[in-house]
């Protein structure tokens, strides 16, 4: 019932970890429940009354324990006594374990006491015994022959995107808030970060939870949202307003000591790095964020940009390398041109919305008549440096001049034949009748694959059928009542696609059916495709829950084999219908082999890599080779009796005297086709750019007066300094005024990448122009004690335990010394400490 676990095949033996099955799922045994509501007997040990069973007690107790025991390995045996909510009255608990562990230690045949999971593990090592050693993960789980837990994957698709989101939002308001310093009074990190951790609960971000759970995790989100948005406001106009130099004066200049908090009264300490004129004090921007840019709703780009005026587009990258990406913001103006921060004139393009993606806007914005159909999306390329950020500014424009945004050609095709969308290195050949892919050419590569992507909907099992086993698709499981799934779009009518062209974008608006549409998009610069997808309401009018994938077939050979990300960090190799640890027993061969996806999924044969990443966590497999899928959206009818009580039918409700309707999802995906073994780099790559996208700011300023904005571009980091392409920062965190938590990982695996998957080193002075480093710390991950006084425990494995990996690490941090190593896949935690000069 324990093993080994070795979790990371980089990692190696210094992964390994005891694991286990408990005996009686997560609860106590038979017999001895003690919670308020139990019907279990207690203990009665007074002689007066007539009912004394201490003896009876005991010796339930000992046979249940004597029967666990032959169970497991050594004479440590451990029993969980509690469940999902108990302990209300915590007192009827530990009245009766008291007992227990009294009589039964008094009789002398086991001996028991109250432990913890490090003093289970100790006690467990120190038997010196040889153990199992388990290499791949638990994925995935059924706790009956049909019932696969593979749903909660995808379960919320929508409530998974909005913390992702927020995640991303929480490291660049953790940076911002660093560059400036913490403050005592007024708005902080610290709601977002609490909420964020709350929603971490395993029926939380899982999707598992009521629906009136789900709705209380989002507002919690968007208050904690809230108030970091407040901060991030008030520190961008400080840093734009800057004149930034280095300075390490603990103590400041008595007119410098307070720094304005936007839109109240408060006041916080200045920041030792940050020296500002206090004339500009009075002239801070009014900095503004779109948080419903997604769906395509931003204020403050779509006001009417006078003559005389420049709308600021301040684009922030919280990632360690410099970017260059293609932005885009609504507005309403059709003449515009966008300069650089030094000035001149940069290519800018106007989108037209796609109709699917102006239905949802519609939804929450409403049906605004005059700002219909007058909505264009303004796309250009900016350069941001890292750690840093960088400003653009938007203008009016004469009509007919070359620096205009020029205007994307529009054309409607509904004909035989095929549409071609090209890049520098890049080709894509689609279906002019239904507008699916079908040929992908990278010339740089000379990878040249067939490639089809559709959408089609599992009919989820309503638990019903005697087939069924009365196990119904839920929050928690997947159940299709077959492996058929049924195609989206209709053969015999196929809608109009739409052909975008222009000079830096080109896109195909298509709508699949009146409840499925997607854009398929290709930059001029870009290797790989993106799709964006607006999806639901899922029509539920025939009685019939419904689970949507994507699909996306090529001509790759896979045989059987697939591969899923294991959080974001290891890719774990997955086989159709097969188990490494006993023989599978095929009774779903749909949802049996179905995997977590939070950064994406591959596969491969002797020649070429196809790739998909994605924007949240969603469910995904390959149940036909050559095939990837990935599930987009639920919506089901029946509880599936795992303890949530109510059907996964999620809608939404608008305060305008509309009907609620099913719940509409809209989102990303990236798919890419490489050379077998070059595709590593664009995963990894792209993935923290999914991840971690440019954060967008906006402030409306005369044109012919710049004189607000004295640094349009700033880098944390020393001039000219990057990191390494296979570090990142995961975790950057003012403690205090003097100590800093920072989180470095290694975004490679071992033998991923050929020049990547090595050892990185960085020296971390080069991370903060403005602070100078007294001394670093390295801590364990969970940041609770130095990693120099940390003992792993080394397990004895059985006789043949096949050894994977090689474990390499990065060499412990020396005093006095601010250069580290990091090796593939590890993550250093560090505590920095500043000094300053009196």
């Amino acid at each position: 019932m324990e093993f080994v676990w070795q979790g990371s095949r980089t990692l190696g033996s210094t992964a390994q970890i005891l694991g286990g099955v408990l005996n009686n799922l997560y609860v106590p045994p038979h017999g001895f429940e003690f919670d308020i509501a139990s019907a279990d007997p207690p203990i009665q040990d007074n002689p007066l009354l007539y009912d004394i069973n201490v003896q009876e007690r005991v010796d339930s107790f000992v046979k249940l324990a004597v029967e666990q025991g032959k169970e497991f390995r050594t004479n440590h045996i451990m029993w969980t006594m509690g469940s999902d909510f108990t302990y209300e009255n915590a007192n009827t608990w530990f009245k009766q374990i008291d007992k227990l562990i009294h009589y039964v230690n008094k009789d002398g045949r086991v001996n028991a006491f109250y432990s913890t999971p490090s003093i289970y593990v100790d006690a467990n090592h120190a038997e010196n015994i040889p153990w199992p050693l388990k290499l791949d993960d638990f994925f995935p789980y059924a706790d009956r022959p049909h019932c696969y837990w593979t749903g909660y994957f995808t379960s919320r698709p929508t409530l998974k995107r909005y913390v992702r989101q927020l995640s991303a939002y929480l490291q660049v308001a953790r940076q911002l808030e660093f560059l400036i310093g913490k403050r005592k009074v007024g708005p902080t990190t610290d709601s977002l970060e609490e909420a964020m951790a709350v929603v971490q609960h395993h029926d939380g971000i899982s999707g598992t939870e009521q629906q009136h759970v789900a709705d209380d995790y989002a507002k919690r989100l968007a208050l904690g949202a809230a108030e970091a948005e407040e901060l991030v406001g008030s520190v961008l106009p400080i840093l734009l307003g800057s004149k930034l130099k280095a300075r390490y004066k603990k103590e400041i200049n008595s007119e410098m000591k307070t720094v304005p908090h936007v839109g109240s009264g408060n006041t916080s300490r200045s920041p030792p790095e940050i020296s500002y004129s206090p004339m500009n004090k009075d002239k801070l921007l009014k900095v503004q964020q779109c948080a419903l840019l997604n769906i395509s709703y931003c204020p403050p780009t779509e006001a009417d940009i006078v003559s005389g005026k420049s709308l600021v587009v301040v684009a922030y990258n919280s990632l360690g390398w410099a970017r260059e990406e293609l932005i885009r913001i609504p507005v309403t103006n059709s003449m515009l041109e966008v300069k650089d921060s030094k000035g001149n004139v940069i290519p800018s393009q106007l989108v037209p919305l796609s109709e699917g993606f102006e239905k949802v806007r519609n939804i929450y914005i409403g049906d605004d008549s005059q700002n219909k159909h007058l909505i264009f999306w303004l796309v250009f390329y900016v350069a941001v440096p890292p750690f840093g950020y960088n400003s653009y500014f938007v203008t009016t424009s004469m009509a007919n001049t070359p620096n205009q945004a020029s205007k994307s050609s529009v054309e409607k095709l509904d004909t035989v034949g095929d549409v071609v969308l090209k890049s520098r290195d890049l080709t894509l050949s689609l279906s002019k009748l239904n507008g699916q892919l079908m040929h992908f050419e990278n010339h740089r590569t000379k990878t040249n694959a067939s490639i089809e992507q559709s959408y089609c909907w599992y009919n989820a099992s309503d638990g019903n059928t005697n087939e069924s086993r009365l196990q119904a698709s839920g929050a928690y499981i997947f159940r299709p009542n077959s492996s058929t799934c049924f195609p989206v779009q209709d053969p015999n009518n196929y809608a109009p696609l739409k052909v975008i062209r222009g000079t830096l974008v080109d896109e195909i608006h298509q709508e699949i059916s009146p409840w499925v549409f997607q854009v398929v998009r290709l930059l001029k610069t870009s290797e790989h495709v993106e799709i964006e997808f607006v999806v639901g309401p899922i029509p539920i009018e025939d009685d019939l829950g419904k689970e949507l994938v994507t699909k996306l077939h090529t001509n790759i050979s896979s045989v059987g084999e697939f591969y899923t990300d294991s959080n974001g960090r290891d890719f774990v190799k997955r086989v159709r219908n097969y188990r490494s640890d006993w023989n599978l027993n095929v009774t779903e061969p749909v949802a049996g082999n179905y995997y977590p996806v939070n950064l994406g999924i591959y596969l491969k044969d002797n020649e070429k890599e196809a790739s998909l990443l994605v924007d949240r966590a969603i469910g995904g497999s390959s149940l036909t080779d050559g095939e990837l899928e990935v599930m987009l959206h639920r919506r089901l009818l029946h509880d599936d009796g795992r303890g949530v009580a109510e059907a996964l039918n999620e809608s939404i409700c608008i305060s305008n005297g509309e009907p609620c309707q099913g719940l509409v999802v809209q989102g990303q995906f990236f798919i890419n086709i490489d050379p077998v073994g070059n595709a590593a780099r664009w995963r990894r790559t792209q993935g923290q750019k999914i991840y971690s996208p440019l954060q967008l700011a906006f402030a409306m300023i005369p044109e012919t007066n710049h004189s607000t904005i004295t640094t349009p571009e700033f880098s944390s980091l020393i001039a000219g300094y990057e990191l390494p392409p296979n570090i990142v920062i995961i975790t950057l965190q003012e403690l205090d005024e003097k100590n800093l938590l920072l989180r470095l990982a290694h975004i490679y695996e071992a033998n991923e990448d050929a020049e990547l998957s090595q050892v990185a080193t960085i020296n971390l002075e080069n991370l903060f122009a403005h602070r100078k480093i007294d001394k670093v710390s390295e801590l364990s991950l969970s940041a609770n004690q130095l990693r120099s006084k940390m003992k792993p425990l080394k397990w004895k494995l059985e006789t043949g335990a096949q050894m994977v990996g090689s474990p390499i690490r990065g060499a412990p941090i020396k005093d006095g010394q601010f250069s580290i190593e990091i090796a593939p896949m590890e993550i250093k935690t560090l505590s920095i400490k500043f000094k300053y000069d009196n």
